[in-house]
């Protein structure tokens, strides 16, 4: 592509986030983010970021973007780990609801309702067979953006349907092979947004992003000849919607 669709002439826009409010985003997570100047997207359990309100709240001031996570993380029945609250079992106006009562109980937290939501697992439906519903046209009517999970794209900034926003696995991936997809990205002005859940030096754990890896990979991006925007989830979409604005969609 000849010329950028980013600000300043930025080649290409990457995000971090991070779901669930686990206790090492915070613990790590936010440390290294503000040791490098850099700035993440948390996709809070709301009970979970009650427990450490303060701290949340202290993340929040200093830049960071404190997300939607739903009210109680319901993805497919066929996750052995969830028998509860199964997405089959839900209907689009219960869903609905329960996004409504979240950023409600986090506008309580924070003093605002968040923007942007993290679609739990990744998956954006409820009920079954011919009863089966995409809930993407709720998350379209309370929030600028939703963010998906494993996805197998980057998000061009003139089309992507900023509802469902495709998300990049960061957890466990070595940083040689993130800054791989951030050119992969950049060579059509695209956008990545990575998706971890903790921050620990043990690599070998489930769902992991290492301290040393997200160090080393907010370095690469926060150096000015890489032509990098690197930015909350919320500040980027809110770009990408002026300019599908300013494009006629």
């Amino acid at each position: 592509m000849s010329s950028s669709l980013w600000p300043n002439g930025k080649r290409v826009a990457v995000s971090l986030s991070f779901d669930d409010a686990r206790d090492s985003q915070l613990d790590h997570g936010v440390p290294v983010l503000d040791e490098c100047g850099a700035r993440g997207t948390f996709y809070v359990n709301v009970d979970r970021a009650a427990a450490r309100v303060a701290e949340w709240q202290a993340a929040a001031r200093h830049g960071h973007e404190i997300g939607n996570h739903s009210l109680r993380h319901s993805c497919s029945g066929n996750f052995v780990w969830h028998a509860a609250n199964v997405l089959e079992n839900y209907t689009e106006e219960q869903m609905e609801e329960e996004l409504v009562t979240a950023n409600e109980r986090l506008a309580d937290l924070f003093g605002t309702a968040p923007r942007t939501f993290a679609y739990p697992c990744g998956q954006t439906f409820v009920g079954r067979g011919r009863d089966r519903r995409s809930y993407v046209p709720a998350v379209a009517r309370h929030f600028l953006a939703g963010r998906g999970f494993r996805d197998e794209y980057y998000n061009r900034p003139e089309f992507v349907d900023l509802a469902k926003v495709g998300g990049t696995e960061m957890d466990g991936v070595p940083c040689d092979q993130l800054i791989a997809h951030i050119e992969r990205a950049a060579a059509n002005n695209q956008w990545v947004v990575f998706v971890g859940h903790e921050v620990l030096a043990d690599e070998m754990r489930r769902q992991t992003v290492t301290p040393e890896t997200l160090r080393r990979l907010c370095a690469y991006c926060l150096e000015p000849s890489r032509g990098v925007w690197l930015d909350t989830v919320g500040a980027i979409a809110e770009w990408v919607g002026r300019l599908q604005a300013g494009a006629g969609r």
